[in-house]
């Protein structure tokens, strides 16, 4: 019952079979067992969830239908406003910024029917692949408490992995939700730019909610069809953020099968060298592939990895570096006017990206728009590109010094853990939509994933290719020693 997907749990409420109020206590109950070692939902809203499960058993007796989440316990990122709980995303000077109103994205699964019962781990500022903070402690991974289960979204992950909650919302600026997802051998979506609402997933200070327009919100699940029944409610209306506000977007549906799809597949890059435990199983994906009869195409790369890496950084930087203090800024300002201009590591970009200049920003935007030119034409003759999440599976945690200075063992060689951000802002920079899905485990026993990218609108493609894999070559497996 406990790893049962969330359309399962539906089913099954529909049916009679269990009520919301019986799925909610079991919930807590895996909550209450395992979360002092997971440290995952840190945020409880036990009491208020008990009531709302009571009243969606209540009004499903009396033949109303709240909708496609009705009476199902799930959990959101600590990101996201849900009235009468803390949103701090880390910072212990927001430890009591008590929400009034919930986000957008939570309001559309409160709409639906969802029952929120708590909010999960994140990072200082969402600002790292690991979820730890002073206000709330360490999150593990389930599948090995030493480990990281990523990061920002990596309390959600970690939850789901374990079995203490069906469903989550996430967020995803560099991996955030792909990430997790890989680490803790769950899905996870990440959906085109604007398509989900952002509003209340912010700070009270922060105004404009994504000022590198390519933030977005998303679900993770422990199943792809779970991903498309979250999709619905979290675009429903299906509008796109832009300059002029929100205006009427298309998805780009498609009659294709996904064996009738032309899939690229590239293992490995330059930016990022990737672990061969994840080469491994990407290249048992490629054999799978080719044996259903889809067109598989061997490095057929969209841009220039050097490039999209570059462009991507400095504009990342350059949106968290407007959140910075004062004498952080002033402090960065100096150490990119100190350093060698012909160094250009995490360290430098970190730098000077946060510092750009409004000149440089307008050039780096300048060099994203061509960025995007180049993934049209590529999508032309390919529909859809599966490349890693990540160059490692889940890491051991390291908490001291800054990101770039933290190693990891990649094919026995020290590679900084920020190294991976390449693979998060591929897709990124240019805002497509990118789905993380389990592709089976390490030899040291770890989940691997891989992410599914499309085109601008072509998130219904995604997801239907993650599902026809799970059903037909590899899905979720829980973590045995959990129980």
């Amino acid at each position: 019952m406990m790893f049962d997907t969330a359309t399962s749990l539906l089913r099954q409420l529909k049916a009679g079979q269990t009520s919301s109020v019986r799925l909610l206590e079991q919930h807590i109950a895996r909550v209450e067992q395992l979360d002092s070692r997971i440290n995952a939902v840190v945020v409880r809203t036990f009491d208020a969830a008990r009531e709302r499960a009571a009243e969606a058993d209540a009004a499903r007796a009396r033949g109303e239908d709240w909708g496609a989440l009705h009476g199902l316990p799930m959990t959101v990122k600590e990101a996201f406003d849900l009235p009468g709980t803390p949103t701090c995303w880390g910072f212990p000077d927001y430890k009591d910024n008590i929400a009034q109103q919930p986000a957008v994205a939570v309001q559309r699964l409160l709409d639906a029917g969802a029952v929120v019962f708590g909010k999960t781990n994140v990072p200082v500022a969402l600002s790292d692949w690991q979820s730890f903070n002073p206000v709330y402690g360490t999150t593990n991974n389930p599948w090995d408490l030493m480990r990281t289960p990523g990061g920002s979204s990596g309390g959600a992950s970690a939850a789901l992995a374990a079995g203490m909650t069906p469903l989550e919302l996430g967020s995803d600026i560099g991996a955030s939700i792909r990430n997790p997802a890989h680490y803790c051998g769950v899905y996870g979506h990440k959906p085109t730019w604007g398509v989900v609402p952002m509003q209340g997933h912010q700070l009270p200070s922060v105004r404009c909610i994504d000022s590198l327009d390519i933030a977005v919100a998303g679900p993770l699940a422990r199943s792809a069809q779970d991903l498309q029944l979250a999709m619905q409610v979290l675009t429903s209306p299906l509008e796109q953020f832009g300059p002029l506000g929100w205006t009427p977007a298309q998805w780009r549906h498609t009659d294709r099968a996904p064996w009738q799809c032309r899939v690229a597949i590239f293992y490995d890059d330059a930016e990022a060298r990737v672990d061969n435990s994840i080469q491994d199983r990407l290249n048992a994906l490629a054999d799978f592939l080719r044996a259903q009869g889809v067109t598989v195409l061997d490095d057929h790369r969209p841009v220039d990895s050097a490039q999209s890496h570059r462009v991507y950084m400095h504009l990342l930087r350059s949106a968290t570096g407007a959140l910075l203090d004062d004498a952080t800024f002033a402090r960065f300002q100096a150490l990119a006017a100190q350093s060698a201009p012909s160094l250009d590591t995490m360290r430098e970009r970190v730098w000077r990206g946060s510092t750009l200049t409004h000149r440089d920003w307008v050039e780096f935007d300048q060099q994203r728009a061509v960025l995007r030119a180049q993934w049209r034409s590529y999508f032309e003759s390919v529909d859809l590109l599966i490349t890693p999440v990540a160059t490692s599976p889940a890491f051991l945690h390291n908490q001291q010094g800054e990101r770039w200075e933290r190693m990891l063992q990649v094919n026995g060689q020290d590679q900084p853990h920020t190294d991976s951000l390449f693979w998060a802002g591929y897709p990124g920079v240019v805002g497509l939509p990118a789905t993380a899905i389990p592709i089976g485990k390490s030899s040291e026993g770890l989940p691997v994933g891989a992410q599914i990218i499309g085109n601008t609108f072509a998130d219904p493609l995604c997801l239907k290719m993650a599902h026809w894999l799970e059903n037909e070559w590899c899905g979720f497996v829980a973590p045995a020693h959990l129980g």
